[in-house]
């Protein structure tokens, strides 16, 4: 607006913005529709496999062995319920995966629990040698897990747990926290230092402030680590295989010896590893919005 039109009081014209030309205008669109085609097709993709679990677990034995999957579209007649009623009547098959979930709710409770307080005193607490132990736990990250299946089968036969629920706990427990430690650490260290001081004035211990401050903030990482933890613990089949009790097997090592046990056992290795994924990613969509708040976070921060 010019000092005539202040002056006068015309409105200043609005400014015209240069109008884009038409094949600008369409390749924009093009391109806006072949990303939006591109991401569907790479979702499909990446789904079939899946599909293609459920609708075999939906088909008869025969039907396995004679035709794929994908014949259900022509021949819907072929589906059925009957390899999941085998299923509910495999016993073995049954209790392993109330034993998967003995074993996976602890093991991510303890890591969420040891690695929050951990975190908690790295990033707040004041102790000799805090960022050299820190150092140590991250270094840790690199450590394979099967590094240290011999020497932990050793010390785990010593102390009368191995091929228990315990030991397998333990040892998810063991390896489940560095990770958890790194990630919360960071984490709590973003929270404003004014906060935690304001928290002390008004006379709030540390429990208290860990407790009533910092983990009602740091609930979107926290979910994040859980949904991570619970995930890789239940979906684990080389730590259960050697650490637990081959009479009372989580589920992955259960259907692996139903393929021994009966050979090409299709029909209930479908149904079975389907069944183990419900519960898995009824976890991820329970915590969907905590996980991505906590991935949000740690991206702008």
């Amino acid at each position: 607006m010019t000092t005539a039109d202040t002056l006068t009081g015309t409105p200043a014209p609005a400014p015209v913005r240069a109008r884009q030309p038409w094949p600008a205008r369409l390749t924009s669109r093009l391109g806006g529709g072949i990303m939006r085609f591109f991401l569907v097709a790479v979702g499909l993709f990446w789904l079939m496999p899946t599909v293609g679990l459920l609708l075999s677990s939906l088909r008869d034995r025969s039907d396995i062995a004679a035709s794929g999957w994908w014949k259900v579209f022509s021949h819907p007649g072929q589906l059925t319920m009957s390899s999941y009623d085998t299923l509910f009547h495999n016993e073995k098959v049954m209790h392993s995966l109330l034993t998967t979930t003995f074993i996976t709710v602890p093991a991510t409770a303890l890591v969420i629990l040891v690695g929050a307080f951990a975190g908690y005193a790295f990033a707040w607490l004041e102790f000799p040698g805090r960022d050299w132990w820190f150092m140590g736990v991250v270094a840790l990250l690199v450590v394979p897990v099967q590094v240290a299946l011999i020497p932990v089968a050793k010390l785990f036969n010593t102390l009368g747990i191995f091929e228990s629920t315990v030991g397998v706990v333990l040892f998810h427990t063991a390896f489940g926290l560095p990770f958890a430690v790194f990630l919360l650490r960071n984490f709590f260290a973003e929270i404003p230092r004014e906060l935690l001081e304001a928290a002390r004035l008004d006379g709030a211990g540390e429990f208290r402030l860990f407790f009533r401050v910092v983990l009602p903030l740091g609930g979107p990482a926290i979910a994040s680590l859980g949904i991570f933890q619970f995930l890789w613990v239940w979906n684990d089949m080389l730590v259960g295989l050697i650490f637990a009790d081959s009479g009372n097997p989580p589920i992955t090592v259960a259907l692996q010896q139903q393929v021994r046990q009966f050979g090409d056992n299709v029909d209930i290795l479908a149904s079975g590893a389907f069944v183990s994924m419900i519960i898995p990613l009824a976890v991820f969509f329970a915590f969907q919005r905590q996980f991505v708040s906590g991935v949000m976070a740690g991206a702008v921060k």
